[in-house]
C-alpha cells in the first residue's frame, strides 16, 4: 500500500478526492463527478537527459468505467487533452514521461490556452526550478468550475449519456523551497481561453484558489506566517 506520508510530493499536504492515485512520479486526485482530475501534485524534475515526448495518450484503467475518460471523448471535440502534470516536467526516463499521458492527467483545454499562457506558465515554473538556490519546486494544479456560469461538455457515453465538463478556468499553485529551507508560494488563476496577458496578471492569493477549487492547499503548513503567505500576491520570480 502506498501511504501518502511516505511520498515526497505530499510532504506539505494533499487535498481530498474521490480517488487518489499514486503514480511513480506524481500524485493525482480524481473527481468522479467531473470525470477528470480535481488536482495533480508533483515535484518538478530538474533532470532532462533528452528523453523524447512519448505522446502515448491512453485511458487510466484504475478509474472505474462509469467515470473514466476515453480517447473518443476528446476526438473532434475542438479541445486539447491538456496536461495537468506537464510532460516536460517529467523527462528523466521514458516511463516517467509516459506516465504523464494517462487520460486521468488530462483536462479539456481550449487549444490556444493549452499552447499559449498555460504552456508559458509551465515553462516559467521550470525556469524557477532551475535557479541555483532552489532546492525543490512543488506544483499542484487543477480545473476550476464557476457555478454561476453554464458548463459545456465534450464526449458522450452511449449507456448513460455522461460527458466530460469543460472547466472555466485552471489554477496552479507553486511552493518553492530554497537551499536554506525557506518556502515561497505563488498561485495563479487562468480562464480556459486564449489570452495575450502577461503571466503576472494571473497571480492571485492562494486563499482565493482554495475557495474556488473547494480544496485546501499545502495544509500541512500551519501558523500565522503561512496564513499571511497564502493571503499575499508575490511578485514574479
Amino acid at each position: 500500500m502506498d501511504l501518502p506520508s511516505l511520498r515526497r510530493e505530499t510532504r506539505y499536504g494533499m487535498p481530498a478526492a474521490d480517488q487518489v492515485m499514486f503514480n511513480r512520479h506524481y500524485v493525482l486526485g480524481y473527481s468522479y463527478y467531473f470525470r477528470q482530475a480535481k488536482w495533480a501534485l508533483e515535484i518538478v524534475d530538474p533532470d532532462n537527459p533528452g528523453i523524447e515526448r512519448s505522446d502515448n495518450f491512453r485511458p487510466d484503467y484504475r478509474v472505474p468505467d462509469n467515470f473514466r475518460a476515453d480517447l473518443v471523448d476528446y476526438r473532434d471535440s475542438g479541445y486539447h487533452r491538456g496536461h495537468l502534470v506537464a510532460s516536460a516536467n517529467q523527462r528523466e526516463t521514458e516511463m516517467q514521461n509516459s506516465e504523464t499521458f494517462l487520460l486521468s492527467n488530462m483536462s479539456p483545454q481550449a487549444a490556444q490556452f493549452n499552447t499559449g499562457v498555460w504552456k508559458d506558465l509551465e515553462e516559467a515554473v521550470r525556469e524557477l526550478n532551475d535557479k541555483p538556490k532552489i532546492l525543490e519546486t512543488y506544483v499542484i494544479c487543477g480545473p476550476i468550475f464557476y457555478f454561476d456560469k453554464a458548463v459545456k461538455s465534450i464526449g458522450t457515453d452511449d449507456d448513460n449519456d455522461v460527458s466530460i465538463p469543460i472547466p472555466h478556468a485552471y489554477f496552479k499553485s507553486i511552493l518553492a523551497e530554497n537551499n536554506r529551507g525557506t518556502l515561497t508560494m505563488w498561485s495563479f488563476l487562468m480562464d480556459n481561453k486564449r489570452s495575450r496577458k502577461p503571466l503576472e496578471s494571473f497571480r492571485v492569493p492562494t486563499t482565493h484558489v482554495e475557495k474556488l477549487a473547494g480544496i485546501k492547499l499545502w495544509e500541512r503548513l500551519v501558523g500565522k506566517k503561512i496564513e499571511k503567505e497564502k493571503s499575499r500576491v508575490r511578485s514574479m520570480w
